[in-house]
């Protein structure tokens, strides 16, 4: 079954993209909770985390650690906050969210509604 991260890989669907390599993507959520909130996923579809190879699983965190210290040095925050939940898509995602206090990585907030250029301007900021 095609995702719609599927069609953000083949590129049929375009993304604000922070970086790429051969097995993972990371690009900017389209409905963030804080501006930098960046999605990972791998290339390979995998709709459950915990049903991914050992090494590619260990693999994305790596790739996950890269992107999480990018957004940080260019986005003000405390931390990059961490979720991993997969029942929004049935593809792999991890999230990455600014954060500085736990209340803003609760799922259930409010969506920020960010313009199409507001998006391509954080994306060109982190983007390694």
């Amino acid at each position: 079954m095609s995702t719609i991260f599927d069609k953000i890989i083949s590129g049929e669907i375009p993304a604000f993209t922070i970086a790429e390599n051969d097995e993972f993507l990371a690009f900017l959520d389209i409905s963030p909770l804080a501006k930098g909130h960046t999605l990972v996923i791998p290339k390979k579809p995998v709709d459950y985390i915990f049903d991914m190879e050992d090494q590619e699983y260990a693999d994305m965190w790596v790739f996950a650690k890269s992107v999480a210290k990018r957004i940080k040095e260019q986005i003000p925050c405390v931390k990059i906050g961490i979720a991993v939940i997969g029942l929004e898509v049935e593809h792999t995602h991890i999230h990455l969210v600014p954060i500085n206090s736990v209340s803003d990585i609760n799922f259930a907030a409010p969506k920020l509604s960010l313009s199409h250029e507001e998006l391509a301007e954080i994306a060109t900021k982190i983007a390694f």
